[in-house]
């Protein structure tokens, strides 16, 4: 079996061992190197050909983003990305990700030596599927919200529809990309809007702020309990499943600790099936980039609920595993690259191109 070749960077010499520790445990990778900063990274990169690289943010000489860009631009691979849990490194670590770095891994706060060993698992899963993802061109300049101005679309032509209906998303790795670039584009009267992204807890305020702070329509970490209003999306806090909930006549949003579901929390199966009972035909769910099946059997809960289904088509996904397992069940009626996502899912609000690109 031919193993994953990793090169590890950080300049931390005790994350460089666990890490190189965690990494060889596992059967089918190996560490070839391990780099203090990225200048000692660009000659080990050169001479090793690694297959993945594990980067930290935050390091001498020349700080990881910088890094990050020049390899995207000149030598694109599959990075995943060692953050740290503050503000600012959850804000270097978005920018990472647009920069074209395929998923990250949270270091623990406290205790690193054994909260690194808890992470075993999740590290190795995440060089596995960088070692498999489609690997983005990279992005030269951030994305705000000037920039984004041009990409909304107008508003909806059935203004009935974005009271009535709502849009469903669930998405894994890459998705903090997709998810954005479809956002960015809807207009400030969109219907309501819930999503599940598998994202570490301490992530998602960070990740719903830098969303609210992209788009027209606004977007914030569910708390439980909000009414469901055009014009606003919620997303699942990191440590608690998304729900759609019923409250008369309104949609309401509710959180639950409860245990994983498909290996999840939150799940996107548990959002999903609530659209599929609370929703029904007035629910647009939208399947995003992912390794897994999370969201496949709650998706076609509610296709057979009447539920109008779309999934991002293999081109445009880091990973092709969630749209594809849910394409394949037959609970997606259109497959559509993430650039068209906002059109097509607005243009099927308002009425139009009911049966073109279907399934």
């Amino acid at each position: 079996m031919k193993k994953i070749r990793v090169l590890v960077i950080d300049d931390s010499a005790l994350i460089r061992k666990l890490l190189t520790e965690l990494i060889n445990s596992q059967r089918d990778m190996e560490v070839i190197g391990a780099a203090s900063d990225p200048l000692v990274a660009r000659e080990m990169i050169r001479d090793m050909n690694p297959d993945v690289l594990t980067l930290d943010v935050e390091m001498p000489r020349m700080d990881g983003l910088d890094f990050l860009e020049k390899l995207m631009r000149l030598r694109p691979m599959p990075v995943v990305m060692v953050s740290t849990l503050t503000e600012k490194g959850s804000e270097v670590t978005f920018r990472a990700l647009e920069l074209g770095a395929v998923d990250f891994v949270a270091k623990p706060k406290i205790d690193i030596a054994s909260g690194l060993k808890q992470y075993t698992d999740e590290i190795a899963n995440k060089i596995r599927i960088a070692m498999t993802a489609r690997i983005r061109q990279h992005v030269s300049a951030p994305v705000t919200k000037s920039a984004t101005a041009d990409a909304v679309l107008p508003s909806i032509a059935n203004r009935v529809a974005s009271t009535e209906k709502l849009i469903i998303v669930g998405a894994s790795t890459g998705g903090t990309e997709a998810i954005k670039d479809f956002l960015i584009q809807l207009p400030p009267d969109s219907p309501g809007i819930l999503i599940t992204q598998h994202m570490p807890e301490a992530f998602t305020k960070s990740f719903a702020n830098r969303l609210n702070n992209l788009c027209r329509i606004s977007v914030v970490e569910a708390q439980g309990g909000e009414r469901v209003l055009p014009g606003h999306a919620f997303l699942a806090p990191g440590h608690s499943h998304l729900l759609l909930k019923r409250s008369g006549a309104n949609y309401m949003t509710e959180l639950n600790q409860g245990d994983l579901v498909s290996r999840h929390r939150p799940s996107v199966d548990v959002l999903f099936r609530s659209a599929a009972n609370y929703a029904g035909k007035n629910a647009i769910g939208v399947i995003l980039t992912g390794m897994g099946k999370d969201g496949v059997a709650g998706m076609l809960e509610m296709h057979r609920a009447g539920a109008y289904n779309l999934a991002q088509d293999e081109a445009s996904c880091v990973v092709f595993g969630m749209p594809k397992e849910a394409i394949a069940a037959g609970a997606v009626d259109e497959v559509v690259p993430i650039k068209d996502m906002a059109k097509r899912v607005l243009a099927r609000l308002s009425g139009m191109g009911k049966h073109s690109h279907r399934v």
